[in-house]
């Protein structure tokens, strides 16, 4: 393929996991085909085969759509030079803000992903995993600085945002009219200030 070529499939192929993220966020994996994928973006079903090989890999590529991004703001955010709490709060911003932009790839990677045969759950894990590790770093270096306490367990610590981040944007994504800046400072407090009494309240 010319770069032109290459470059105006690559953009079909994208409107093909988009429409396929729309397809399965409403009906669910199980509950659609790839009649509903082409329907959905006005070709024949025939046509669909340019870009999945089965629904199975539509599924697999519209997961690996909504991880990616996820990860790139990732790599962004833990190879700046900024402090402590300011890639905390960026962290917590990136993750949150992507439910309220209606990220259907997101809610079917969250959804529908264990549908997925062990052989292509690979590299989502490996991109999962990058992502903790990642944030576990930026909690290492928090530590090194003199910005977190030396006693936190990285791994344990960054389970526990990814874990808030999630049940949180669940929560946004059924209450649209939440506001979101509010709920991220919230979040940003309990995490670096906990449930203790200081001696200024």
């Amino acid at each position: 393929m010319s770069g032109t070529h290459t470059e105006k499939y690559e953009q079909q192929r994208r409107e093909a996991i988009r429409s396929a993220a729309a397809v399965f966020a409403e009906k669910g994996y199980h509950g659609s085909s790839t009649r509903d994928i082409a329907e959905y973006m006005g070709i024949k079903q025939g046509s669909l085969y340019y870009y999945f090989k089965s629904k199975e890999d539509a599924l697999t590529e519209v997961c690996l759509y909504g991880m990616q991004d996820y990860v790139e703001r990732m790599n962004s955010i833990s190879s700046s030079d900024q402090t402590f709490r300011e890639k905390l709060v960026a962290t917590i911003t990136s993750h949150i803000t992507k439910y309220r932009e209606k990220n259907e790839a997101l809610r079917v990677y969250n959804a529908e992903r264990l549908y997925l045969p062990e052989s292509k759950r690979t590299r989502l894990k490996e991109l999962g995993t990058g992502y903790r590790q990642q944030l576990e770093q930026i909690f290492a270096e928090g530590i090194e600085k003199g910005e977190v306490r030396s006693s936190i367990d990285c791994q344990f610590a960054a389970h526990a945002v990814i874990g808030m981040c999630n049940a949180w944007g669940e929560f946004i994504d059924r209450h649209p009219d939440m506001d979101l800046f509010q709920l991220i400072e919230n979040c940003v407090d309990l995490l670096i200030n906990g449930f203790k009494q200081t001696e200024n309240n």
